[in-house]
């Protein structure tokens, strides 16, 4: 009988309750298809990450996680930071979905679960944008914690809303050329960096 694998049951785990919760949402995701999918058992999953809402929360924050680690912050280069936001969500629109379905079940609710990490994270995130502002490298009349909301939520909406993207703009490369182009004036604008 071969040993087991405590860290690669995780994985496996993370894995299928991304799957199951970007489809799903809390309340549509099921633990049995995931304990299925993860070839792990339903005790397991308590054991290793407590409830649904846990797990849910646990997979969001890990994403969140991958993204800070793949796409840090560059408030001096507005292009190279939507660029690469953008390749980010494209690639994994997953991490969208689960914000969606955070949005959609807990709405503007104080206390959605680890919500002090994620405070701490976006607040990190708006401190980059406030010394880039106090060093002057981009304007400061909109503030740093706002221009962090709005070039993410520019950045992101392409691949959080593929079928509005698709009406809208397009589906040939062409179309998601001029799309990107768009979005890094809309963010040197929002940031000043365009010289306006």
């Amino acid at each position: 009988m071969a040993a087991r694998d405590p860290e690669a049951t995780k994985a496996r785990i993370f894995a299928a309750a991304t799957a199951e919760f970007a489809a799903y949402g809390i309340a549509g995701a099921r633990i049995d298809r995931i304990a299925r999918e993860a070839k792990a058992n339903k005790q397991l999953i308590y054991a290793y990450f407590g409830d649904k809402g846990e797990l849910f929360a646990q997979v969001l924050q890990r994403g969140l996680l991958d993204l800070a680690a793949a796409v840090p912050v560059d408030a001096d280069d507005p292009d190279g930071y939507v660029d690469r936001l953008m390749d980010y969500h494209a690639a994994h629109p997953e991490l969208l979905r689960l914000l969606l379905w955070e949005g959609l079940e807990y709405g503007a609710a104080d206390g959605i679960p680890l919500e002090e990490r994620r405070r701490v994270h976006y607040a990190a995130k708006a401190e980059s944008f406030a010394a880039a502002q106090e060093r002057g490298a981009i304007r400061s009349y909109i503030p740093a914690q706002d221009l962090v909301f709005m070039i993410s939520a520019l950045a992101g909406w392409p691949s959080a809303a593929p079928q509005l993207r698709r009406m809208l703009v397009g589906e040939t490369e062409a179309d998601a050329a001029r799309l990107r182009e768009s979005v890094r004036t809309a963010a040197r604008r929002l940031t000043g960096s365009d010289g306006s």
